[in-house]
């Protein structure tokens, strides 16, 4: 197959890639800084969110295109049709987020937040959850039906390694530099279902071009759950043999979300015990196959602090100076890039009420 893969650098595009040129497909994928051709693999140079560069990639017809962007609602509505119409087989991801509280295993009947939740200013927002859900239905009421939905939950890889809510330039940056992580105490009770990215991929790979698969949705996850204070004690176990301790300071809920952004990601996903029934996807791979959250996680770990160059993006220094503040720790100006950040940095830390006012 001729395959198209818009935006596949993260922790399941990477390793979808990769499975899709080891089985001889002829694989393209778009990149804002990359071009040319390494291995079996082709680099498209240029911004898969700009219109004009799409339309020219999409003029001619792909056997399978793959769809990892992140789209406002309005920007997919309007390149869905010319998306469908440029391939045989459509996956477009979304995400496990979009479900709505259950008591019960997760299938992809289940009900989802945009039709059950009764928060208006919620509903009101382009929340991730939300955006994901109003571009399923464009899809679900499309009279094209060359069409998969793909609904990961929390993966992980070498260089995604998740702790709640938390990224991990949220806690292992903190962790890595001697600083306490703050939390949410509830969220660590909640039961969550975490899943390699490499996982992910092989079941992706296994939907794409398979006709059976049109006009569904499918959640892909391991079969085990685990709650968040477990996924904390592998990363503190792992650390530990690295000597490297993490801390963690509990906070309730209102004092977490009185100070971190992204609050409807804790209210309506973090809080809610996420476990799934994967009969679905079962029909395609054998999620039993798929690696043990404890074993997948400490894999990744290990490999990231083997690196030693360890790679993380630009901390927000607005947050990292509450929780110093929080913590009662300080942050060494040298690692703050820029005059105007260590300038944020220390308002934020020793007068937050001002600071809010300076930067709204």
């Amino acid at each position: 197959m001729k395959v198209l893969v818009l935006g596949g650098t993260g922790a399941m595009g990477v390793h979808l890639v990769r499975d899709l040129a080891d089985a001889g497909h002829n694989v393209h994928v778009t990149s804002r800084s990359r071009n040319g051709r390494k291995g079996s693999i082709n680099f498209i140079q240029g911004n898969a969110h700009d219109l004009s560069f799409l339309n020219h990639i999409l003029s001619e017809h792909w056997d399978g295109i793959v769809d990892f962007m992140v789209y406002s609602t309005e920007q997919f509505k309007a390149r869905n049709e010319q998306l469908l119409k440029s391939t045989s087989h459509y996956l477009y991801l979304s995400s496990s987020r979009v479900y709505a509280n259950s008591d019960v295993p997760l299938t992809e009947n289940s009900p989802r937040l945009l039709d059950t939740c009764n928060d208006h200013t919620y509903l009101a927002t382009d929340e991730y959850a939300l955006t994901k859900a109003r571009q399923e239905d464009i899809l679900f009421n499309s009279p094209y039906k060359n069409w998969t939905i793909i609904r990961p939950y929390i993966t992980y890889d070498t260089e995604r390694l998740q702790l709640g809510v938390l990224e991990k330039e949220d806690w292992l940056y903190r962790t890595l530099h001697g600083r306490s992580v703050v939390l949410a105490k509830e969220i660590l009770t909640a039961q969550t279902t975490m899943t390699s990215g490499r996982d992910v991929a092989k079941a992706m790979a296994a939907l794409l071009g398979n006709v059976s698969a049109q006009g569904e949705a499918f959640h892909i996850t391991t079969d085990e759950n685990i709650c968040w204070q477990q996924v904390a004690n592998i990363y503190k176990e792992t650390l530990q043999a690295q000597g490297i301790e993490l801390n963690i300071v509990e906070q309730n809920t209102a004092d977490f979300l009185a100070w971190r952004t992204g609050k409807y990601q804790v209210i309506y996903d973090r809080l809610y015990d996420r476990i799934f029934d994967n009969s679905k996807i079962k029909r395609f791979v054998d999620t039993s196959d798929f690696v043990f959250p404890a074993n997948g996680l400490k894999e990744c770990m290990n490999e990231f602090l083997s690196s030693k160059l360890y790679s993380f993006k630009v901390p927000n220094w607005q947050e990292e100076a509450l929780k110093d503040r929080i913590t009662k720790q300080s942050t060494a100006l040298k690692e703050i890039a820029g005059s105007k950040q260590k300038i944020k940095y220390l308002l934020f830390k020793t007068l937050p009420a001002v600071a809010r006012i300076l930067t709204k």
